[in-house]
Protein backbone atom coordinates (compact mmCIF):
# COMPACT_ATOMS: atom_id res chain seq x y z
CA UNK A 1 0.00 0.00 0.00
CA UNK A 2 1.42 3.40 -0.99
CA UNK A 3 2.33 5.81 1.77
CA UNK A 4 -0.07 8.73 2.30
CA UNK A 5 0.97 11.89 0.52
CA UNK A 6 2.06 14.56 2.99
CA UNK A 7 0.70 18.07 2.51
CA UNK A 8 2.81 20.17 0.20
CA UNK A 9 3.10 22.84 2.86
CA UNK A 10 4.71 20.43 5.31
CA UNK A 11 7.49 19.74 2.84
CA UNK A 12 8.04 23.31 1.79
CA UNK A 13 7.70 25.25 5.03
CA UNK A 14 11.26 24.65 6.30
CA UNK A 15 12.60 25.78 2.92
CA UNK A 16 10.68 29.00 2.39
CA UNK A 17 11.81 31.35 5.12
CA UNK A 18 14.24 33.50 3.13
CA UNK A 19 14.08 34.99 -0.38
CA UNK A 20 16.46 33.48 -2.87
CA UNK A 21 16.89 33.12 -6.65
CA UNK A 22 14.32 30.98 -8.45
CA UNK A 23 14.22 29.17 -11.78
CA UNK A 24 14.66 31.37 -14.84
CA UNK A 25 12.47 31.31 -17.95
CA UNK A 26 14.81 29.11 -20.01
CA UNK A 27 13.38 25.57 -19.90
CA UNK A 28 12.27 25.30 -16.27
CA UNK A 29 10.86 21.93 -15.14
CA UNK A 30 7.79 21.41 -17.33
CA UNK A 31 4.56 21.91 -15.29
CA UNK A 32 2.83 19.34 -17.50
CA UNK A 33 5.42 16.71 -16.54
CA UNK A 34 5.13 17.75 -12.89
CA UNK A 35 1.32 17.43 -13.02
CA UNK A 36 1.65 13.89 -14.41
CA UNK A 37 2.82 12.76 -10.96
CA UNK A 38 -0.18 11.46 -9.00
CA UNK A 39 1.87 11.11 -5.78
CA UNK A 40 1.22 7.36 -5.53
CA UNK A 41 4.57 6.64 -3.88
CA UNK A 42 5.56 3.65 -6.03
CA UNK A 43 8.88 5.38 -6.70
CA UNK A 44 9.86 5.35 -3.03
CA UNK A 45 10.70 1.66 -2.87
CA UNK A 46 13.02 1.83 -5.88
CA UNK A 47 14.74 5.15 -5.11
CA UNK A 48 18.26 4.54 -3.73
CA UNK A 49 18.61 7.94 -2.07
CA UNK A 50 15.26 7.55 -0.29
CA UNK A 51 16.25 4.07 0.84
CA UNK A 52 19.43 5.39 2.49
CA UNK A 53 18.32 8.84 3.70
CA UNK A 54 14.66 8.05 4.43
CA UNK A 55 13.30 11.56 3.82
CA UNK A 56 10.40 12.36 1.52
CA UNK A 57 12.28 15.33 0.09
CA UNK A 58 15.07 12.96 -1.01
CA UNK A 59 12.70 10.87 -3.14
CA UNK A 60 11.45 11.48 -6.70
CA UNK A 61 7.98 12.36 -5.42
CA UNK A 62 9.40 14.79 -2.89
CA UNK A 63 11.72 16.42 -5.40
CA UNK A 64 8.81 16.90 -7.79
CA UNK A 65 7.01 18.73 -4.96
CA UNK A 66 10.05 20.98 -4.60
CA UNK A 67 10.30 21.61 -8.35
CA UNK A 68 6.64 22.62 -8.37
CA UNK A 69 7.16 24.86 -5.36
CA UNK A 70 10.05 26.69 -6.99
CA UNK A 71 8.13 26.94 -10.28
CA UNK A 72 5.14 28.55 -8.55
CA UNK A 73 7.21 30.79 -6.28
CA UNK A 74 6.16 29.07 -3.04
CA UNK A 75 9.77 28.31 -2.12
CA UNK A 76 13.15 29.71 -3.15
CA UNK A 77 15.99 27.94 -4.87
CA UNK A 78 17.89 27.90 -1.59
CA UNK A 79 20.85 25.78 -0.41
CA UNK A 80 18.40 23.56 1.49
CA UNK A 81 16.30 22.98 -1.62
CA UNK A 82 19.32 22.37 -3.85
CA UNK A 83 20.68 19.83 -1.36
CA UNK A 84 17.66 17.60 -2.03
CA UNK A 85 18.16 17.85 -5.80
CA UNK A 86 21.85 17.01 -5.32
CA UNK A 87 21.08 13.77 -3.48
CA UNK A 88 19.40 12.36 -6.61
CA UNK A 89 21.63 9.79 -8.28
CA UNK A 90 19.88 10.19 -11.63
CA UNK A 91 19.61 6.40 -11.80
CA UNK A 92 16.17 6.56 -13.50
CA UNK A 93 14.79 3.63 -11.49
CA UNK A 94 11.73 5.75 -10.72
CA UNK A 95 11.09 6.20 -14.45
CA UNK A 96 10.97 2.42 -14.87
CA UNK A 97 8.72 1.99 -11.83
CA UNK A 98 6.25 4.86 -12.28
CA UNK A 99 2.79 3.57 -13.32
CA UNK A 100 1.85 7.06 -14.56
CA UNK A 101 4.82 7.36 -16.91
CA UNK A 102 6.24 10.48 -15.23
CA UNK A 103 9.36 11.66 -17.08
CA UNK A 104 11.37 12.34 -13.96
CA UNK A 105 14.53 12.11 -16.08
CA UNK A 106 13.45 15.21 -18.01
CA UNK A 107 12.47 16.99 -14.81
CA UNK A 108 15.75 16.43 -12.96
CA UNK A 109 17.72 17.27 -16.12
CA UNK A 110 16.08 20.68 -16.49
CA UNK A 111 16.24 21.28 -12.73
CA UNK A 112 19.98 20.68 -12.58
CA UNK A 113 20.56 23.08 -15.44
CA UNK A 114 18.54 25.68 -13.53
CA UNK A 115 20.56 25.03 -10.38
CA UNK A 116 23.84 25.54 -12.21
CA UNK A 117 22.66 28.84 -13.65
CA UNK A 118 20.81 30.31 -10.68
CA UNK A 119 22.27 28.90 -7.46
CA UNK A 120 25.52 30.08 -5.92
CA UNK A 121 27.38 27.21 -4.30
CA UNK A 122 29.96 27.49 -1.55
CA UNK A 123 33.55 28.16 -2.59
CA UNK A 124 34.79 24.60 -1.84
CA UNK A 125 31.91 23.14 -3.88
CA UNK A 126 32.61 25.52 -6.75
CA UNK A 127 36.29 24.65 -6.81
CA UNK A 128 35.68 20.89 -6.70
CA UNK A 129 33.08 21.00 -9.46
CA UNK A 130 35.21 23.30 -11.60
CA UNK A 131 38.13 20.89 -11.21
CA UNK A 132 35.99 17.88 -12.17
CA UNK A 133 34.33 19.49 -15.20
CA UNK A 134 37.60 20.96 -16.48
CA UNK A 135 39.56 17.68 -16.23
CA UNK A 136 37.40 14.52 -16.26
CA UNK A 137 35.86 15.04 -19.74
CA UNK A 138 39.30 15.70 -21.28
CA UNK A 139 41.50 12.58 -21.46
CA UNK A 140 44.73 14.42 -22.25
CA UNK A 141 44.29 16.76 -19.28
CA UNK A 142 43.54 13.76 -17.09
CA UNK A 143 46.70 12.05 -18.28
CA UNK A 144 48.81 14.98 -17.11
CA UNK A 145 47.14 14.61 -13.72
CA UNK A 146 47.54 10.83 -13.63
CA UNK A 147 51.30 10.83 -14.22
CA UNK A 148 52.16 12.11 -10.74
CA UNK A 149 49.35 9.98 -9.32
CA UNK A 150 51.02 6.92 -10.81
CA UNK A 151 54.16 7.77 -8.86
CA UNK A 152 51.98 8.44 -5.81
CA UNK A 153 50.59 4.91 -6.05
CA UNK A 154 53.82 3.04 -6.73
CA UNK A 155 56.05 4.90 -4.27
CA UNK A 156 54.06 3.84 -1.22
CA UNK A 157 52.96 7.43 -0.57
CA UNK A 158 49.32 6.49 -1.20
CA UNK A 159 49.39 3.82 1.49
CA UNK A 160 51.02 6.24 3.93
CA UNK A 161 48.49 9.03 3.22
CA UNK A 162 45.58 6.64 3.66
CA UNK A 163 46.99 5.32 6.94
CA UNK A 164 47.06 8.84 8.40
CA UNK A 165 43.42 9.52 7.53
CA UNK A 166 43.86 13.28 7.32
CA UNK A 167 42.19 13.55 3.89
CA UNK A 168 38.89 12.48 5.43
CA UNK A 169 39.20 15.21 8.04
CA UNK A 170 40.26 17.77 5.46
CA UNK A 171 37.52 16.96 2.93
CA UNK A 172 35.31 13.84 2.76
CA UNK A 173 34.76 14.49 -0.94
CA UNK A 174 38.49 14.73 -1.65
CA UNK A 175 39.03 11.57 0.39
CA UNK A 176 36.33 9.79 -1.61
CA UNK A 177 37.97 10.83 -4.88
CA UNK A 178 41.35 9.54 -3.74
CA UNK A 179 39.88 6.30 -2.43
CA UNK A 180 38.25 5.51 -5.78
CA UNK A 181 41.50 5.79 -7.73
CA UNK A 182 42.14 2.32 -9.22
CA UNK A 183 45.61 0.95 -10.04
CA UNK A 184 46.78 2.60 -13.25
CA UNK A 185 47.65 0.56 -16.32
CA UNK A 186 50.56 1.60 -18.59
CA UNK A 187 47.96 1.87 -21.38
CA UNK A 188 46.24 4.65 -19.42
CA UNK A 189 48.75 7.17 -20.72
CA UNK A 190 48.19 6.76 -24.44
CA UNK A 191 45.57 5.74 -26.99
CA UNK A 192 47.50 2.92 -28.64
CA UNK A 193 44.68 1.63 -30.84
CA UNK A 194 45.04 2.21 -34.60
CA UNK A 195 42.52 4.40 -36.40
CA UNK A 196 41.09 1.37 -38.18
CA UNK A 197 41.16 -2.35 -37.42
CA UNK A 198 40.12 -4.81 -40.16
CA UNK A 199 37.59 -7.56 -39.60
CA UNK A 200 38.74 -11.16 -39.34
CA UNK A 201 37.37 -13.03 -42.31
CA UNK A 202 34.41 -11.62 -44.20
CA UNK A 203 33.41 -8.09 -43.21
CA UNK A 204 29.83 -8.02 -41.99
CA UNK A 205 29.71 -4.43 -40.64
CA UNK A 206 31.80 -1.28 -40.47
CA UNK A 207 31.41 0.16 -36.96
CA UNK A 208 32.78 3.10 -35.05
CA UNK A 209 33.96 2.68 -31.47
CA UNK A 210 33.86 5.33 -28.76
CA UNK A 211 36.67 4.80 -26.25
CA UNK A 212 35.19 6.76 -23.34
CA UNK A 213 37.11 9.51 -21.56
CA UNK A 214 37.31 7.81 -18.14
CA UNK A 215 37.31 4.19 -19.30
CA UNK A 216 40.32 4.60 -21.57
CA UNK A 217 42.26 5.82 -18.52
CA UNK A 218 41.04 3.65 -15.67
CA UNK A 219 40.24 0.37 -17.47
CA UNK A 220 41.72 0.52 -20.99
CA UNK A 221 41.74 -3.28 -21.28
CA UNK A 222 37.97 -3.13 -21.92
CA UNK A 223 38.44 -1.22 -25.18
CA UNK A 224 41.15 -3.63 -26.37
CA UNK A 225 38.87 -6.60 -25.60
CA UNK A 226 35.94 -4.92 -27.35
CA UNK A 227 37.96 -4.40 -30.53
CA UNK A 228 39.08 -8.02 -30.55
CA UNK A 229 35.52 -9.30 -30.02
CA UNK A 230 34.13 -7.09 -32.78
CA UNK A 231 36.83 -7.98 -35.34
CA UNK A 232 36.51 -11.69 -34.49
CA UNK A 233 32.81 -11.39 -35.29
CA UNK A 234 33.27 -9.81 -38.72
CA UNK A 235 33.33 -6.10 -37.86
CA UNK A 236 35.73 -3.55 -39.27
CA UNK A 237 36.32 -1.12 -36.40
CA UNK A 238 36.92 2.62 -36.93
CA UNK A 239 38.37 4.62 -34.02
CA UNK A 240 38.61 8.37 -34.77
CA UNK A 241 41.66 9.83 -33.08
CA UNK A 242 39.93 13.18 -32.53
CA UNK A 243 37.16 11.76 -30.32
CA UNK A 244 36.77 13.15 -26.83
CA UNK A 245 34.10 12.92 -24.14
CA UNK A 246 30.52 11.92 -25.00
CA UNK A 247 29.24 14.57 -22.50
CA UNK A 248 27.53 12.13 -20.13
CA UNK A 249 29.28 13.50 -17.05
CA UNK A 250 28.45 17.13 -17.77
CA UNK A 251 24.93 16.32 -19.00
CA UNK A 252 24.02 14.52 -15.77
CA UNK A 253 25.23 17.48 -13.71
CA UNK A 254 23.44 20.28 -15.56
CA UNK A 255 26.40 21.73 -17.47
CA UNK A 256 24.29 22.62 -20.49
CA UNK A 257 26.66 24.55 -22.75
CA UNK A 258 29.64 22.29 -22.11
CA UNK A 259 27.44 19.29 -22.87
CA UNK A 260 26.36 20.75 -26.21
CA UNK A 261 29.94 21.59 -27.17
CA UNK A 262 31.16 18.06 -26.40
CA UNK A 263 28.20 16.53 -28.27
CA UNK A 264 28.94 18.59 -31.39
CA UNK A 265 32.59 17.55 -31.28
CA UNK A 266 31.64 13.87 -31.02
CA UNK A 267 29.25 14.14 -33.97
CA UNK A 268 31.89 15.88 -36.08
CA UNK A 269 34.59 13.29 -35.42
CA UNK A 270 32.39 10.49 -36.83
CA UNK A 271 30.90 12.59 -39.65
CA UNK A 272 32.93 11.21 -42.57
CA UNK A 273 33.72 7.71 -41.31
CA UNK A 274 31.00 5.91 -43.25
CA UNK A 275 30.17 3.58 -40.36
CA UNK A 276 27.00 1.53 -40.11
CA UNK A 277 26.81 1.94 -36.33
CA UNK A 278 28.55 3.88 -33.58
CA UNK A 279 29.20 1.52 -30.67
CA UNK A 280 29.85 2.25 -27.01
CA UNK A 281 30.80 -0.15 -24.23
CA UNK A 282 30.03 2.09 -21.22
CA UNK A 283 26.34 2.32 -20.34
CA UNK A 284 26.32 5.85 -18.91
CA UNK A 285 27.90 7.12 -22.12
CA UNK A 286 25.46 5.16 -24.27
CA UNK A 287 22.39 6.70 -22.69
CA UNK A 288 23.67 10.25 -23.29
CA UNK A 289 24.78 9.48 -26.86
CA UNK A 290 21.27 8.28 -27.65
CA UNK A 291 19.94 11.59 -26.24
CA UNK A 292 21.90 13.81 -28.65
CA UNK A 293 18.75 14.58 -30.66
CA UNK A 294 17.16 16.05 -27.54
CA UNK A 295 20.34 17.75 -26.27
CA UNK A 296 20.86 19.62 -29.57
CA UNK A 297 17.19 20.04 -30.48
CA UNK A 298 17.45 23.85 -30.40
CA UNK A 299 20.60 23.97 -32.57
CA UNK A 300 19.56 24.55 -36.21
CA UNK A 301 23.00 23.54 -37.52
CA UNK A 302 23.27 20.28 -35.59
CA UNK A 303 19.64 19.28 -34.94
CA UNK A 304 19.36 16.82 -37.83
CA UNK A 305 22.97 15.66 -37.52
CA UNK A 306 22.34 14.86 -33.86
CA UNK A 307 19.21 12.85 -34.63
CA UNK A 308 21.00 10.88 -37.34
CA UNK A 309 24.00 10.23 -35.10
CA UNK A 310 21.82 9.11 -32.17
CA UNK A 311 19.98 6.67 -34.44
CA UNK A 312 23.32 4.98 -35.22
CA UNK A 313 24.35 4.54 -31.58
CA UNK A 314 24.13 1.12 -29.98
CA UNK A 315 25.60 -0.40 -26.89
CA UNK A 316 28.09 -3.03 -28.01
CA UNK A 317 26.15 -5.78 -26.21
CA UNK A 318 22.90 -4.61 -27.77
CA UNK A 319 24.58 -4.70 -31.18
CA UNK A 320 26.18 -8.15 -30.82
CA UNK A 321 22.99 -9.69 -29.46
CA UNK A 322 21.14 -8.31 -32.48
CA UNK A 323 23.61 -9.32 -35.23
CA UNK A 324 24.73 -12.55 -33.56
CA UNK A 325 28.12 -13.98 -32.64
CA UNK A 326 30.00 -15.87 -35.34
CA UNK A 327 33.27 -16.59 -33.50
CA UNK A 328 33.33 -19.92 -31.62
CA UNK A 329 33.40 -19.68 -27.82
CA UNK A 330 35.31 -21.87 -25.37
CA UNK A 331 34.84 -22.43 -21.60
CA UNK A 332 36.44 -19.96 -19.19
CA UNK A 333 37.41 -22.75 -16.81
CA UNK A 334 37.25 -26.55 -16.66
CA UNK A 335 34.36 -26.49 -14.19
CA UNK A 336 31.03 -24.66 -14.49
CA UNK A 337 31.52 -20.93 -13.84
CA UNK A 338 28.95 -19.20 -11.57
CA UNK A 339 28.74 -15.60 -12.79
CA UNK A 340 26.58 -12.63 -11.77
CA UNK A 341 25.77 -9.79 -14.14
CA UNK A 342 25.40 -6.35 -12.57
CA UNK A 343 22.80 -4.12 -14.23
CA UNK A 344 24.16 -0.60 -14.67
CA UNK A 345 21.38 1.96 -14.17
CA UNK A 346 21.69 3.81 -17.47
CA UNK A 347 21.74 0.48 -19.28
CA UNK A 348 18.71 -0.97 -17.49
CA UNK A 349 16.55 2.10 -16.81
CA UNK A 350 17.91 4.48 -19.43
CA UNK A 351 18.43 2.26 -22.48
CA UNK A 352 16.09 -0.58 -21.39
CA UNK A 353 18.83 -3.14 -22.06
CA UNK A 354 18.85 -6.13 -19.71
CA UNK A 355 18.23 -9.31 -21.69
CA UNK A 356 20.94 -8.84 -24.33
CA UNK A 357 24.01 -8.96 -22.02
CA UNK A 358 22.66 -12.08 -20.36
CA UNK A 359 22.01 -13.69 -23.74
CA UNK A 360 25.63 -13.13 -24.74
CA UNK A 361 27.09 -14.39 -21.46
CA UNK A 362 24.95 -17.54 -21.53
CA UNK A 363 26.53 -18.44 -24.88
CA UNK A 364 29.90 -18.95 -23.18
CA UNK A 365 30.14 -22.69 -22.43
CA UNK A 366 29.94 -23.51 -18.73
CA UNK A 367 28.63 -20.13 -17.54
CA UNK A 368 25.96 -20.37 -14.85
CA UNK A 369 24.26 -16.99 -14.56
CA UNK A 370 23.14 -15.95 -11.08
CA UNK A 371 20.68 -13.14 -10.27
CA UNK A 372 21.25 -10.90 -7.22
CA UNK A 373 18.71 -9.43 -4.83
CA UNK A 374 17.83 -5.80 -5.69
CA UNK A 375 19.43 -6.12 -9.12
CA UNK A 376 17.81 -2.85 -10.23
CA UNK A 377 19.19 -0.80 -7.30
CA UNK A 378 22.03 1.65 -8.06
CA UNK A 379 25.53 0.75 -6.84
CA UNK A 380 26.14 4.37 -5.78
CA UNK A 381 28.62 5.36 -8.46
CA UNK A 382 26.25 7.40 -10.66
CA UNK A 383 28.96 9.26 -12.55
CA UNK A 384 30.60 11.45 -9.91
CA UNK A 385 27.95 10.90 -7.22
CA UNK A 386 30.34 8.80 -5.12
CA UNK A 387 32.60 11.87 -4.97
CA UNK A 388 29.93 14.52 -4.38
CA UNK A 389 27.73 12.45 -2.02
CA UNK A 390 30.22 9.98 -0.48
CA UNK A 391 28.15 8.90 2.54
CA UNK A 392 25.06 7.83 0.57
CA UNK A 393 27.22 6.29 -2.16
CA UNK A 394 29.20 4.27 0.38
CA UNK A 395 26.08 2.67 1.82
CA UNK A 396 24.76 1.82 -1.63
CA UNK A 397 28.13 0.37 -2.61
CA UNK A 398 28.17 -1.78 0.50
CA UNK A 399 24.68 -3.12 -0.21
CA UNK A 400 25.44 -3.78 -3.88
CA UNK A 401 28.60 -5.78 -3.15
CA UNK A 402 26.83 -7.83 -0.49
CA UNK A 403 23.99 -8.64 -2.87
CA UNK A 404 26.35 -9.59 -5.70
CA UNK A 405 28.62 -11.79 -3.59
CA UNK A 406 25.69 -13.45 -1.81
CA UNK A 407 24.84 -15.13 -5.13
CA UNK A 408 27.92 -17.32 -4.72
CA UNK A 409 29.27 -16.17 -8.08
CA UNK A 410 32.99 -16.44 -8.80
CA UNK A 411 33.00 -13.49 -11.24
CA UNK A 412 31.08 -10.21 -11.45
CA UNK A 413 30.29 -8.91 -14.94
CA UNK A 414 29.77 -5.14 -15.16
CA UNK A 415 29.40 -3.04 -18.30
CA UNK A 416 30.02 0.45 -16.93
CA UNK A 417 33.28 2.04 -15.85
CA UNK A 418 31.75 3.87 -12.87
CA UNK A 419 30.18 0.67 -11.57
CA UNK A 420 33.49 -1.15 -12.09
CA UNK A 421 35.35 1.38 -9.95
CA UNK A 422 32.66 1.51 -7.25
CA UNK A 423 32.19 -2.25 -6.97
CA UNK A 424 35.93 -2.95 -7.03
CA UNK A 425 36.45 -0.43 -4.23
CA UNK A 426 33.75 -1.93 -2.00
CA UNK A 427 34.89 -5.48 -2.67
CA UNK A 428 38.27 -4.45 -1.31
CA UNK A 429 36.69 -2.75 1.71
CA UNK A 430 34.84 -5.99 2.49
CA UNK A 431 37.97 -8.11 2.03
CA UNK A 432 36.63 -9.90 -1.04
CA UNK A 433 38.67 -10.63 -4.15
CA UNK A 434 36.19 -11.46 -6.91
CA UNK A 435 37.26 -10.23 -10.36
CA UNK A 436 35.04 -7.55 -11.91
CA UNK A 437 35.15 -7.91 -15.68
CA UNK A 438 33.30 -6.31 -18.57
CA UNK A 439 31.21 -8.78 -20.62
CA UNK A 440 33.45 -7.92 -23.59
CA UNK A 441 36.47 -9.12 -21.62
CA UNK A 442 34.72 -12.40 -20.84
CA UNK A 443 33.77 -12.90 -24.50
CA UNK A 444 37.32 -12.01 -25.53
CA UNK A 445 38.81 -14.60 -23.17
CA UNK A 446 36.35 -17.18 -24.45
CA UNK A 447 37.17 -16.46 -28.10
CA UNK A 448 40.94 -16.60 -27.41
CA UNK A 449 40.69 -19.78 -25.26
CA UNK A 450 41.97 -17.99 -22.13
CA UNK A 451 40.81 -19.51 -18.88
CA UNK A 452 40.17 -17.44 -15.77
CA UNK A 453 41.30 -20.06 -13.27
Amino acid sequence: MAEPTPPLSSLLSPLSSLPSPAFDSHSPPDPKLIDACVHCGFCLSTCPSYRVIGKETDSPRGRIYLMDGVNTGEIPLSPATVAHFDTCLGCLACVTTCPSGVRYDRLIESTRQQVERNHSRSLPEKLLRQFIFSTFPYPQRMRWLLRPLGIYQKSGLQQWVRSLGFLQQLSPKLAAMEAMLPPLSPHAFEDHQPAQVPAQGKTRYRVGLILGCVQRLFNPEVNDATIRVLTANGCEVVIPKSQGCCAALTHHQGQEEQTKTLARQMIDCFADTGVDYVLINASGCGHTLKEYGSILSDDPQYREKARTFASQVKDVQEFLAEVGLTAPLSPLQDQPLPLVYQDACHMLHGQKISVQPRQLLKQIPGVQLREPVDAALCCGSAGIYNILQPEVAAELGRQKVENLTNTGASVIASANIGCFVQISHHLKLQGKSLPVLHPMQLLDYSIRHIQLY
